[in-house]
């Protein structure tokens, strides 16, 4: 049987949410589904969020074909429910005609026929263009991205405007997998390497995850590190390899002193003993082994007032390499 997708009415409010910056995890919580079906939806358009549709003003409604099912379910003549419906005879007999007659006619049925066939999906210009997909796939398969591949084109055809394509365009090709235009692996190879398209609108700040419990604020150190007049005030860092490897770093601001750590919980023979709680309780694995190798440094009071600590995940003290 599979599991029962979602109403229509609850992937509209997905896609606002996903427009307005919401992550999927407060999207999951919001309309009560598990993350995994909110993935699903987002997956099927690459993350990119649909074109909102607008109903002509000429087209029926579907109060309209609900007040022209219940006409014929009363005998009424296709003059009087048009009248009903404020459109023309034609219109409500060629409705009727071409959604079963008037035995057989269902609004809601009709209503659904009626904006599928209004789709009308406009096939992407690497489907039409087989050169031009060939080469956006090579240059992709060597790390291009879609804005070098589009700098590239222009400057190597721009007497071709078959060759042309926009960014957007091949952004939409590679994370739809569906249209299996471009191969799904290349996804990987992009810089980086999400399934999905991330809304530009979409932050983790203010988020429970983004905060630091008791952190104290980069204003508050002293003076002497500002200026860089006095040894022992640190900058910490933390570096993030494959295989979820890391490396702690110290940085002293005066002398510009580096000391690289292995995290307690990375290396069994590193030894942790926190001077500040709010850094070893508040900032994860790191603050902690950081502020307690500035200890063995032989700097425990500095380093508890002139730590520099960046914090988060778009502009932090974590890096991924």
């Amino acid at each position: 049987m599979g599991r029962p997708g979602m109403p229509d009415a609850m992937k509209e409010d997905l896609w606002r949410r996903w427009r307005a910056g919401d992550s999927i995890s407060v999207i999951s919580r919001a309309l009560g589904k598990p993350p995994g079906s909110v993935f699903t939806v987002l997956k099927h358009h690459g993350g990119i969020a649909p074109a909102e549709r607008v109903r002509r003003v000429d087209r029926l409604t579907p109060e309209d074909r609900e007040t022209i099912s219940r006409g014929l379910e009363a005998g009424a003549s296709m003059r009087s429910i048009a009248v009903s419906v404020g459109r023309p005879p034609s219109t409500v007999s060629r409705e009727v005609s071409r959604n079963g007659g008037q035995l057989k006619y269902r609004a809601f049925a009709a209503e659904q026929r009626a904006r599928e066939q209004a789709r009308r999906p406009k096939p992407s210009a690497l489907q039409d263009n087989l050169v031009l997909r060939q080469l956006v796939i090579e240059l992709l398969e060597t790390e291009w991205s879609p804005e070098q591949i589009v700098g590239h084109l222009r400057l190597v055809h721009a007497d071709d405007p078959v060759m042309r394509i926009s960014h957007e365009s091949i952004y939409r090709a590679v994370y739809t997998t569906r249209w299996k235009v471009i191969p799904r692996e290349l996804c990987a190879k992009l810089r980086t390497g999400r399934p999905i398209r991330k809304n530009k609108k979409n932050t983790v700040k203010g988020q429970w995850r983004s905060q630091i419990t008791g952190a104290r604020p980069i204003e508050e150190r002293p003076a002497a590190a500002d200026t860089r007049t006095e040894l022992g005030h640190l900058e910490g860092d933390l570096i993030i390899g494959a295989k979820n490897s890391q490396v702690a770093t110290l940085v002293d601001r005066k002398s510009r002193y580096l000391t690289m750590v292995a995290p307690a919980r990375a290396a069994a023979s590193a030894r942790a003993y926190p001077v500040v709680p709010a850094a070893d309780t508040g900032h994860g694995r790191v603050g902690g082994d950081l502020v307690a190798h500035g200890a063995g440094l032989g700097v425990p009071a500095l380093v508890a007032h002139g730590l520099r600590r960046r914090r988060g995940h778009s502009r932090s003290a974590t890096r991924s390499v």
